[in-house]
């Protein structure tokens, strides 16, 4: 019996307007170490100045009609990776990955979505990872004015800082700082004239069976590098009053999106896990950015890593080699326009034993309700 293929990786290329995805495609696409890849380019507006700058690098360049591609094409989305996968599958064309470069103001969760749902792709596709390029000099004043460039960078796997070779150090100091709180676990690349090494863009995604303990653990939690590493001559500055308040100022912008953690040395009951998680994706789905985590279940003697974007989740995968006797649990949770507190409370429902019902003979929860 033939064993069917293993899923094409996709990576989603987000990034604000003007952050320099573009040029970071096109070095990716020169490097023969990347492999073979295939570029969906969503365009917007008229102009068509993507297409025209990777068209000359790669034969295999779909550009799709104007528009976002997190609304009003995301049908052409499903169609687009259709048309490709049988392409590939008939000999017409040899590719090893899918890379989708999306428009500045693209929200990547519907992607996510489309990927994981869709009848057709969801056997031939699966998300390897969501790259957000954010550029140096005006990163964090257009974090400062645009709820669309903080979700992608909090939804990021992996952040690629573009035109760090132009930027003052203070401003490179205080976009550090913004990452940090948005989104702390994504590692950080500094890319060169938009060239990163093509490996460090591959691979992010630690939902793949079997999955180490050690990945998922940096998948969670992975400390931010120095983004000044490997730039001779440069050094953040030194803290003081007035970088302090420039630091508070910048996180008081920042407001709209919060994340909060929990660890839980004991085995979670069922109940109460799936009473917190469906109760937090009935009341605020569409605000979750990233729902993430390593849990233990009681009764389960397999841990398992669990993941979503707002309402869509990808199904668990076991967990190998955890420490033996090892049962603690790590979720965090991304959200928007939902307060940290808020956030860190609905969490604290985890440490709620089940108590038998009066009646019934069933299970309930000693909680009076999530607070969200």
């Amino acid at each position: 019996m033939t064993q069917p293929s293993p899923p094409v990786p996709v990576t989603l290329l987000t990034g604000f307007l003007g952050a320099g995805k573009t040029t970071v495609l096109n070095r990716l696409l020169h490097d023969p170490a990347a492999g073979r890849i295939a570029v969906v380019v969503n365009e917007f507006g008229e102009a068509g100045l993507d297409h025209d700058l990777i068209e000359s690098v790669a034969e295999d360049v779909v550009v799709m009609p104007a528009g976002c591609i997190c609304c009003s094409i995301r049908g052409d989305l499903a169609k687009t990776l259709s048309k490709l996968i049988v392409r590939r599958k008939t000999g017409a064309l040899a590719f090893d990955r899918v890379v989708i470069e999306t428009t500045g103001l693209a929200d990547p969760g519907p992607v996510h979505h489309t990927l994981l749902v869709d009848p057709v792709l969801a056997p031939d596709y699966a998300l390897d990872g969501i790259v957000t390029v954010v550029d140096a000099v005006h990163g964090a004043s257009t974090l400062d004015r645009h709820g669309e460039a903080q979700a992608q960078v909090a939804m990021a796997d992996r952040i690629v800082l573009s035109k760090t070779d132009l930027a003052e150090p203070s401003t490179l100091a205080l976009l550090t700082a913004r990452l940090d709180r948005l989104n702390p676990a994504a590692p950080r690349l500094t890319a060169t004239r938009g060239a990163v090494p093509p490996g460090t863009l591959f691979g992010l995604s630690p939902l793949r069976a079997p999955m180490a303990a050690d990945q998922a653990l940096e998948w969670l939690a992975a400390p931010p590098p120095d983004p000044l590493a490997g730039l001779s001559g440069l050094s953040l500055p030194q803290r003081g009053p007035a970088m302090d308040l420039a630091l508070a100022s910048h996180h008081a912008a920042d407001d709209r999106i919060a994340s909060a953690s929990i660890v839980l040395d004991a085995p979670i009951p069922a109940a109460v896990f799936d009473f917190w998680l469906d109760t937090l994706v009935a009341l605020r789905g569409p605000d979750l950015l990233r729902v993430k985590g390593i849990v233990h279940i009681e009764g389960v003697p397999t841990p398992f890593v669990f993941h979503g974007v707002q309402h869509i989740f990808d199904p668990p995968v076991p967990l190998t080699g955890a420490a033996q006797g090892d049962t603690t649990s790590r979720i965090v949770v991304i959200a928007r326009d939902i307060p940290r507190a808020d956030l860190a409370a609905s969490l604290e429902v985890l440490r709620l034993p089940p108590a038998p019902a009066e009646a019934e003979g069933g299970m309930t929860l000693q909680t009076p309700g999530m607070p969200l």
